[in-house]
């Protein structure tokens, strides 16, 4: 008869997730990397990942919609190939996006300066 059950080894791991202050990030995130090339969804959610050392992970159900939404806006456009026997939408990025993506990055660095200086005060 059973009168204990001893769990050894097993230890429970809660997944993190991006906090609420990263909303806006993943956009702009996505317009970098389609500057520098042509890339499908499943390719920028896995670049984002490796790109930040596993830091942010944004899951398809997060970036397929601002892709979707971005084409809408005219800044990315997409073209349907076919490679190695799948059909994936590559995305790049139009003029309008370079424009957005230049705003975006502008007002990043500026919020980043702003944070980094309060996050640096020594108080006494």
């Amino acid at each position: 008869m059973l009168t204990s059950i001893m769990v050894i080894g097993i230890i429970a791991v809660m997944k993190k997730t991006n906090p609420s202050f990263l909303n806006g990030v993943p956009e702009l995130l996505v317009l970098r990397l389609l500057a520098a090339r042509e890339m499908y969804g499943y390719q920028i959610v896995e670049e984002i990942r490796t790109r930040t050392g596993e830091a942010l992970s944004f899951g398809e159900g997060c970036i397929y919609p601002y892709l979707h939404y971005l084409e809408a806006e005219k800044q990315v456009s997409s073209q349907r190939r076919e490679v190695e026997g799948r059909n994936r939408n590559y995305y790049k990025l139009t003029a309008r996006g370079r424009k957005r993506l230049e705003e975006l990055t502008t007002e990043w660095k500026r919020v980043t300066t702003g944070v980094t200086q309060l996050m640096g005060v020594q108080h006494a």
